[in-house]
């Protein structure tokens, strides 16, 4: 995956810079494009999410979850908590798809998010199961890596993420500009490893590698 791990946002980051940079195939372009169309569809109803962000698909939700898989390469049963409207785990699920063994876990508390990531599962036919409970009550079996975007705190994530880590799980998490921070904060209650570096999607962004995760 060198175009994925090396691509940076530019100025118009469409749908064939997106393609460029994930290395995607015709056929996941075509499942994106209809996840697009059912999230413009349902957005209207559901305010899963806003107009604005909408209009930058590509490079905000799609190349922003994408480049995840970079850091995991290997790495074939993720779960999104916390998963939303489906970023990262939709966009993980339909890049996985028709890899031997890959499954995405999709965690979500509200039951409305749940039916909308219901319909894309089963529309695209995507390697991915809708789980609709609290993070930090799944025991889900073989989870390689847990991740989140804009869940919560990082103090707090990790405490959602926790039954994940103690199965072996590695965190890939989505932060902002305040990921260091949140990082020290978190050091508080927790003891970890952590790597950050930038995000390639956002130039304030960060993901953030943790492993080892126990209670002070």
């Amino acid at each position: 995956m060198t175009a994925l791990a090396e691509a940076r946002p530019s100025a118009v980051f469409g749908e064939a810079a997106f393609q460029m940079a994930a290395e995607a195939s015709d056929a996941q372009m075509a499942d994106l494009r209809s996840y697009l169309a059912l999230l413009s569809e349902r957005s209207a109803v559901m305010n899963l999410v806003g107009p604005s962000a909408l209009g930058e698909f590509w490079l905000r939700h799609a190349w922003d979850s994408a480049q995840l898989l970079a850091v995991a390469p290997e790495a074939k049963v993720w779960a999104d908590i916390g998963a939303g409207a489906g970023f990262p785990g939709v966009i993980l699920a339909i890049l996985l798809k028709g890899e031997p063994s890959a499954k995405v876990h999709l965690v979500e508390s509200m039951a409305k998010r749940c039916r909308f990531l219901t319909e894309v599962v089963e529309a695209l036919a995507l390697p991915a199961m809708v789980h609709n409970m609290r993070a930090e009550d799944a025991r889900l079996k073989g989870v390689e890596v847990v991740t989140a975007r804009a869940c919560a705190p990082m103090s707090r994530l990790l405490g959602f993420a926790q039954p994940f880590f103690r199965q072996g799980a590695v965190g890939i998490f989505l932060k902002g500009k305040d990921a260091a921070t949140e990082i020290a904060d978190a050091r508080r209650t927790w003891s970890f490893r952590a790597a950050l570096s930038p995000s390639r999607s956002d130039p304030s962004g960060h993901i953030v590698k943790v492993e080892g995760l126990s209670r002070v």
